[in-house]
């Protein structure tokens, strides 16, 4: 099937000719009459099949233009790199459309946000912490909102915005249609789906779980964070079809670690990106690992949702993800669409069972190579690796002697005194033998 024969307009087609689209991934051809019934709609495909085109084409179809500019479709993602891409896809499908696309996000100043849906906005696409402040201080009005789109919804409960997604959805005109996108359906978004969707068609691509056929994924059983740096440095060194490589490690810090002892060799080569750099720092390392000036990206897994850069050819897993989905959403990263993609894991031995775990999720093991004879092996672990030892309390015993009574015991014979109330002129009379008057002040 080619867009040609979908249900699509003339200026859509235009625009996806101008892309160079011609056919639909399956997600994008089975979601697309669903949506177009009305129905609500929840569907399940791996990343990288083209979740967004799925429901931004049936959704630009039905558009109905108005004079007044509310937003009429709101979409909402779990990160700003995602806002910014989903807008330019919006815009890119716009071309030949009158429609107003405005993205928001959080982190930054609400007011130039503010300021640009003020001025009219069709489609909105924004996190769900900034679509709040909208909402709560007026400037969004909902009371136009015909489609409600959550993208990438298992990450968004992930990442903490289950309070958010139900304020928003109680904000939301009851008469609306509700499309959830995800490559995974955890309970959270079953339970979310029962109280808030009604009668959602489940459209599914691929089952959850299961590894994209053109990524070749391979591991390494490696002992400790510095022999991870010296293989990912012999890897990049070495082998020239690494011309565009995203790292994932599993914290900020360790991001920063692996920048810093990389860039020695690399230097320009190398970008950084996760939470605790400011927004256009992120950006521009995006920007520049897009362009291919930035040939390895070193990234937490805030990007692994987020991010859709173009011929990525290898994703490097420095750290294995705790979910086990995430590994699928890592690796995702590569082989988009029908290009081929490498997935290489560095995997401890405190790493082996979420090994396991990914490896029950996808129902294949992980292929393990032999470590490459000039790799230097480290001895030396980082502040991370080093087993923290705890100084055990030792218990102290009381040793109670025959006298001793608790706390509750007999008051010695000088402590067993009783007050009592005392006669001043008697003790005087008693003392002076005649009483003792206060002369009167002439």
């Amino acid at each position: 099937m080619t867009f040609d024969e979908l249900n699509l307009n003339k200026s859509l087609l235009n625009a996806l000719d101008d892309l160079g689209y011609t056919t639909p991934t399956t997600i994008q051809q089975k979601v697309f009459s669903v949506v177009m019934s009305g129905k609500d709609v929840y569907g399940i495909a791996q990343t990288g099949t083209g979740k967004t085109l799925a429901y931004l084409l049936p959704c630009l179809r039905q558009f109905q233009f108005s004079k007044e500019k509310i937003p009429q479709l709101v979409i909402i993602v779990p990160t700003r790199e995602l806002v910014v891409q989903v807008v330019e896809s919006a815009k890119k499908l716009t071309k030949y459309m009158n429609l107003l696309v405005v993205g928001v996000y959080g982190g930054v100043n609400l007011k130039p946000q503010v300021a640009e849906v003020s001025n009219g906005v069709d489609i909105l696409v924004a996190t769900p912490g900034r679509l709040v402040d909208l909402l709560a201080s007026g400037v969004v009005k909902p009371k136009a909102i015909k489609k409600f789109v959550i993208d990438e919804a298992d990450e968004m409960l992930n990442l903490g915005f289950r309070a958010q997604l139900k304020l928003i959805l109680d904000t939301l005109p009851v008469k609306r249609q509700n499309l959830l996108f995800s490559a995974t359906i955890t309970d959270e978004v079953e339970e979310l789906m029962q109280t808030y969707f009604n009668h959602p068609v489940k459209v599914e691509a691929t089952p959850a779980g299961t590894p994209l056929e053109n990524i070749y994924q391979m591991a390494y059983d490696v002992p400790n964070f510095n022999t991870k740096v010296n293989l990912l440095e012999l890897l990049l060194g070495h082998d020239p079809d690494m011309v565009k490589v995203l790292v994932f490690v599993a914290t900020k810090h360790l991001a920063d670690l692996v920048y810093e002892q990389l860039g020695r060799e690399f230097g320009e080569q190398l970008g950084v990106i996760h939470s605790n750099k400011a927004q256009t720092q992120r950006f521009e390392a995006v920007n520049r690992f897009e362009s291919g000036e930035c040939r390895v990206l070193i990234a937490t897994d805030i990007i692994a949702r987020g991010l859709d850069v173009v011929e990525v050819s290898h994703v490097i897993n420095f750290d294995m993800p705790e979910h086990p989905e995430t590994y699928i959403h890592r690796i995702g990263r590569t082989g988009r669409v029908d290009k081929k993609g490498i997935a290489i894991s560095f995997i401890t031995e405190n790493e082996k069972e979420q090994q396991e775990a990914i490896e029950n999720l996808m129902q294949q093991p992980i292929p393990v190579r032999p470590l490459p004879k000039h790799l230097e092996i480290s001895d030396e672990l980082i502040s991370e690796e080093i087993p923290r030892s705890y100084l055990k309390i030792p218990e102290v015993k009381i040793i109670k002697s025959e006298t001793f009574g608790g706390a509750f015991h007999v008051k010695s014979e000088k402590n067993q005194k009783v007050n009592v109330r005392r006669n001043h002129a008697e003790e005087m009379m008693k003392k002076y033998g005649k009483p003792i008057r206060k002369s009167r002040k002439k």
